[in-house]
Order: structure tokens, then C-alpha cells, then sequence
């Protein structure tokens, strides 16, 4: 019997024998009374949860509506059952509405945004492949960096934040380039603006390049139509103009992009990224059974599916005429102050996220501290070759509204009045009173 004990029992019986006739039984050590645990709970998480209140008026997330609250708050249900894979194909019928796109291969990734970027560069690009890169904020410069990662030959056009470019310029560099991908931002968060889309899907297809089109910041907010614009790959983010709890993104490839995804060379680098398992979990592939991939965000499902849903009530048109009203009272309240809008082209300033040139002598991280602590509303600065320059404005949404732009408004007017600068323009030290 003794031979049948784990190894901690083996020790324990052995001492057993070896000392028993030395002392009774009854007086050895009770090691089954001792705790293996060395750490203890951490005081912390013996505390109840408490989050605060806030106005989200920041680059995003946006505040979450109750419905997609309460859709949050649902029982979760298994990944593959029935009613999770009809939740899915909403969400598929929901992602082709608001995407305008007819597009069988259209899924929602769990992850944030920049999954869909991954995803998107790592399937339809191959190590020493030429892709094209336009950088105008943050966003471009990340895009080519995951492109340089899995050993991809990246060439770039850049423009300053604030900047777009024509499309005589991205044709040239389609010209002398030759990629297979080009990746544009239409909604560039870090700087504030929209990127105008036509005519550059037709340049791309003639060069037989790939167009890929980030609108994280701008899907739902600003037209975007996948189909008709020439759009091969188009992703975007839950968190922002859509409403929903940060972690799935919803992305759509075209014919075209599959045939160049399906036939490569080389698998992908990422496994969970892959698309021929994704395609097959989410139905995608013409199959009548779907093959299990991972364990997908089913509270994330339910709350997607309720933002979607809202989206389609609303309608498409509505939304796009209420953030451009709602970014333009904004504008009006913010120059009437004398501020100043940092993108100058009124025709391409992003509709859900303004971004206002910080004022002379300010410091931006006073301000946004100062309307925090005395308004309870989060607006950001800027980020990447923004950083320093602006102030950034989100309204999007659930949020996009003039009442709460008139929070903004008078949060800002407060901060102009209590965080000033000093006398000589040139000090950069500043005083800011709480």
C-alpha cells in the first residue's frame, strides 16, 4: 500500500517506518494540516469592484448605451452552440450593413482593432513582398511596422499630421512601388482626419494591388461603402462610433483578397490569425459544419449584436448626418472661444474625433488633467507625431450628441480660465489651479 502513495506520501510513509519504533504513531506531524500556499489573497480583490462614473469624450472607448449594457450582462452560453452560431450570423448581416458590403467573408475578430490590422497584413502579405504605407498619424506607422515584423518590403508615403493624400500621389508611388497591399487610414484618430476614398480602390485594382482600409475611428460615423469604393479589406473596432465594449472588430475581405489570401505560398504567420481557420468557425467557407478555433468573446458576441442592432435602427445615412451636425456645432463652439481647429481643409476633418490645436503657452496634459477633476470628462491628447500638438475630441456614438458637446465646451471655457499661461509667451512653465 505504501508504493501506491504520490511521492509526498512516499516520504511521509518512510518516515513513518523508520521512526516508529522510536516514538508512537499518534506523535508524528499532521503534514495533511499544513498549506502549500505561500501567497496570500491579495487584501484588494477581497474589496468589492468600483468603477467611476465618466463623460468618454475622448478618441475612444465611448460610453456604452444601456441596451448593449444589458446585453453585457446576459448569461454566457457555449461558444458553438446553436444560438451563439445564429448570434455570429447576425453579427455577419449586421458587420455587411454597416460596411456596405455583400462580402461572404466577414467576420468579427476577438480582439481590439489592432487585431483586425494583423490579421488583415499577416494573410494577404508574404515575407519579401512590396507593400505601401500611408502614414499621415499613428496609425500608419503601426500598419508598417506589423508589415516589417513578418519581413514584408514596406515603402511609404508620409504626409504630416493633419495631411491626406491626392490621389495623383498615391499613384505614382502604386507606379514605382509595384505592392501588392496598400493600406490607408480614412479615419486618422491621432490627427483628426477623414480620408476621402475615391477612385483609390480603381487605382489600386489597376495595379493590381490590394486596397486595405482602416476605419476604426470612422465606420458608422462617416460613409464609408466597402463595394462600391473598391475596398478589398475594411476593418474597424467595437469601442468606437459602434458603441460596444472594447474586444471584437469586425473585418470583411473581397473576392479579390481572398484569392490572394487562399493561394499564398506560405501559411500565415499567426495561427490564430489565420483566416482558413477563422473563415471555417465563422461559416465563412461554404461548409455545413463549423470546426472549432478558439473559444470566442460570447459576451462580446451579445454586445456587438446589440450595437449592430442599434446601428440599423438608427440607419446608416441618419448616423453619418448626425455625427457631421454634432462635429460641426462642436467646431462653431470651439472657434467662437478662440481656439483653433488643427486640420484647416473643413472637407476632411474627422466627424467623430476633433482635434484642436493646443493653445500657445497651455499645457495640454493641465488641461485634460483639469477638466477631468472638475467635469468628470476625459478628453485626450495627442498621439504619436500629434503628441504635444492637439487636443483630441471624441464624440461618436452613443456620445454624439450637442448636449454633450456642450460639456466639452464649457469644460474647456473652465480650463481656459483656471490652467493660464504665463506672462511671457515664450515660458513654457504653467501654472494650472485645482
Amino acid at each position: 500500500m505504501l508504493r501506491t502513495l504520490s511521492h509526498g506520501g512516499v516520504t511521509v510513509a518512510q518516515r513513518v517506518h523508520t521512526h516508529s519504533a522510536l516514538r508512537p504513531l499518534a506523535a508524528l506531524p499532521c503534514r495533511t494540516a499544513m498549506s502549500s500556499v505561500s501567497v496570500p489573497p491579495p487584501p484588494c480583490l477581497l474589496q468589492p469592484l468600483e468603477t467611476p462614473q465618466r463623460y468618454l469624450f475622448g478618441p475612444g472607448p465611448s460610453n456604452v448605451p444601456p441596451r448593449v449594457q444589458a446585453a453585457a450582462a446576459r448569461q454566457v452560453i457555449g461558444h458553438m452552440h446553436p444560438e451563439t452560431l445564429e448570434i455570429m450570423e447576425d453579427i455577419k448581416k449586421g458587420i455587411q450593413y454597416a460596411f456596405q458590403t455583400q462580402n461572404p467573408m466577414t467576420i468579427a475578430m476577438s480582439g481590439p482593432g489592432h487585431t483586425a490590422m494583423e490579421c488583415a497584413i499577416f494573410n494577404t502579405v508574404e515575407p519579401g513582398e512590396s507593400v505601401l504605407i500611408a502614414v499621415n498619424g499613428i496609425w500608419g506607422e503601426r500598419a508598417a511596422e506589423i508589415a516589417e515584423r513578418i519581413c514584408a518590403k514596406v515603402n511609404t508615403i508620409v504626409k504630416p499630421p493633419g495631411g491626406y493624400f491626392t490621389n495623383e500621389e498615391i499613384e505614382q508611388a502604386l507606379v514605382e512601388h509595384k505592392p501588392v497591399l496598400f493600406f490607408l487610414t480614412h479615419g486618422e484618430s491621432s490627427s483628426g482626419v477623414v480620408h476621402p476614398l475615391d477612385g483609390i480602390g480603381e487605382l489600386c485594382h489597376s495595379h493590381n494591388c490590394l486596397f486595405l482600409v482602416d476605419a476604426v475611428a470612422s465606420l458608422g460615423g462617416s460613409p464609408v461603402l466597402m463595394d462600391k469604393q473598391g475596398i478589398d479589406i475594411l476593418y474597424t473596432g467595437s469601442q468606437k462610433v459602434l458603441s460596444s465594449p472594447p474586444g471584437t472588430a469586425p473585418i470583411s475581405f473581397s473576392n479579390r483578397a481572398c484569392r490572394k489570401m487562399f493561394n499564398r505560398k506560405t501559411k500565415p504567420a499567426s495561427y490564430f490569425l489565420d483566416m482558413g481557420w477563422l473563415a471555417s468557425y465563422w461559416g465563412c467557407d461554404g461548409k455545413p459544419s463549423r470546426i472549432y478555433h478558439h473559444t470566442g468573446s460570447i459576451t462580446g458576441f451579445f454586445t456587438l449584436r446589440e450595437s449592430l442592432a442599434i446601428l440599423a435602427e438608427m440607419g446608416l445615412e441618419k448616423s453619418w448626418s448626425r455625427h457631421k451636425e454634432v462635429a460641426e456645432y462642436l467646431h462653431e463652439g470651439v472657434e467662437s472661444m478662440g481656439l483653433k481647429l488643427f486640420v484647416q481643409d473643413k472637407n476632411v476633418r474627422l466627424p467623430t474625433v476633433t482635434t484642436i490645436a493646443v493653445p500657445p503657452g497651455y499645457d495640454w496634459r493641465e488641461m485634460t488633467a483639469y477638466v477631468m477633476k472638475h467635469h468628470n470628462v476625459e478628453i485626450s491628447g495627442g498621439l504619436g507625431p500629434s503628441a504635444g500638438m492637439v487636443l483630441r475630441v471624441g464624440l461618436m456614438g452613443y456620445n454624439s450628441t450637442k448636449a454633450n458637446a456642450d460639456k466639452v465646451l464649457a469644460a474647456l471655457k473652465d480650463a481656459l480660465k483656471h490652467c493660464h499661461k504665463s506672462k511671457k509667451v515664450t515660458e513654457t512653465r504653467i501654472s494650472c489651479t485645482f
